[in-house]
């Protein structure tokens, strides 16, 4: 193939799976801020809300497997555009609804729909680019948590403020344009490439692989840091603060710039001066954001917690950023998608359990959110501690 063309072809790709991501992150963004017109519409408490937000993990969960070996087995494309037209649907149909039980099954179903994403997209990146420069590409398509996190907190937030229906009336609607994005730029051989290693490797073998099984564990430990702090801080800000949504839709927009450059720049660091010191760079990012989530919620001053809150977004999302990307370096490509599904279950498990837990927290402590807070500190350090003594460096 031609250079150009061929750049412009991966250019393609890499803006397709960046605009699907951007989505799946706005989505996960956006139902924080939501959860507070619904929770006053419908007198719910934050036990409730809580299960709003963390059935949809549940959901997320139970589909990463099958999501990551689908895209082995079919294909990564199929299994990009299902995932993006369910999420599409559930998105609509949650704007429609108007009970408990169906905000929360809604929310399940789009959590399924979600969860084919991720192992889909490192399948595709696996299968489109040479091995040297997937860490980088792949820490390109991550930055799209915090571009999904600025829309959410624009875009959506606006649109929630006017009425919260009308959100996910618009998050459908860009969900279905991804999809277009993903039918027109991702090749139809993506991830159809279970021939490219010589040696065929059963699932068995890789759901214990020693790698993978640390990674999931590292992942459920981190993700409660991440999920417990974005479940929890429109709430907080609102609680503690005294701010309208627009105003914190607003501050933590910026906050999601900043963690958008974190993810670009870890990706360099990755790929340069951290190759292979990944475990180094992940136990100080995981203490360092301890330290810092700790300072956030003890801080009084609505200027030192924002700076405490960027710091935070910014040092974990890099921590994110390594764990996710690890699996280029240490699995066969014919197994990523695989590999990814399983360890990313870590992550959304830790995404449904944190508001559960984090929401059990904040009543024990009598509105409190120091506990909660404490407990998102513990599981970081964990985390890192989980890599340094866990993981096996080179591919098994």
């Amino acid at each position: 193939m031609d250079p150009v063309i061929e750049k412009k072809s991966n250019l393609g790709i890499v803006l397709a799976l960046m605009a699907g991501y951007s989505m799946v992150y706005m989505d996960k963004s956006m139902i924080s801020t939501a959860v507070i017109p619904i929770a006053q519409e419908f007198n719910l408490d934050a036990g409730q809300t809580g299960l709003i937000m963390s059935f949809f993990f549940l959901g997320y969960s139970l589909m990463q497997i099958p999501g990551g070996w689908l895209a082995d087995k079919i294909g990564a494309k199929k299994v990009l555009m299902l995932s993006l037209g369910i999420i599409s649907l559930f998105s609509f149909a949650f704007g429609m609804v108007s009970s408990l039980m169906l905000f929360v099954v809604i929310r399940f179903f789009a959590g399924i729909g979600h969860g084919g994403y991720p192992p889909s997209v490192t399948k595709a990146v696996a299968s489109n680019f040479q091995l040297d420069k997937r860490t980088f590409i792949q820490s390109i398509i991550l930055s799209t948590s915090g571009i999904g996190g600025i829309l959410a907190f624009t875009l959506g937030t606006n649109l929630i403020n006017a009425q919260w229906r009308y959100g996910y009336i618009g998050l459908g609607l860009l969900f279905l344009i991804s999809m277009i994005l993903v039918a027109i730029f991702v090749p139809k051989d993506a991830a159809s490439d279970a021939s490219v290693s010589a040696k065929k490797i059963p699932f068995s073998q890789v759901i214990s692989n020693r790698n993978v099984l640390v990674l999931f564990v590292a992942m459920l430990l981190l993700n409660f840091l991440l999920y417990g702090n974005m479940s929890w801080l429109p709430t907080v800000l609102a609680q503690k603060f005294g701010l309208s949504i627009t105003h914190i839709g607003y501050l933590l927009a910026f906050n999601a710039v900043f963690q958008t450059v974190a993810t670009m720049f870890a990706g360099v660091l990755l790929s340069k001066l951290f190759l292979g010191k990944e475990k180094i760079f992940i136990l100080t990012a995981t203490v360092l954001s301890a330290i810092l989530v700790v300072g956030f919620v003890l801080s009084t001053n609505l200027v030192f917690s924002m700076i405490a809150l960027i710091l935070v977004s910014m040092i974990s999302v890099s921590a994110f950023t390594a764990i996710f990307t690890l699996p280029h370096k240490l699995m066969d490509q014919s197994i990523i998608g695989s590999s990814i599904g399983i360890i990313n279950t870590g992550g959304t498990l830790g995404g449904f359990l944190a508001p559960l837990i984090l929401g059990q927290l904040i009543k024990v402590g009598g509105g409190s959110f120091t506990m909660s807070f404490g407990f998102m500190a513990v599981a970081s350090i964990l985390c890192g501690l989980t890599v340094v003594f866990g993981l096996k460096k080179g591919a098994e």
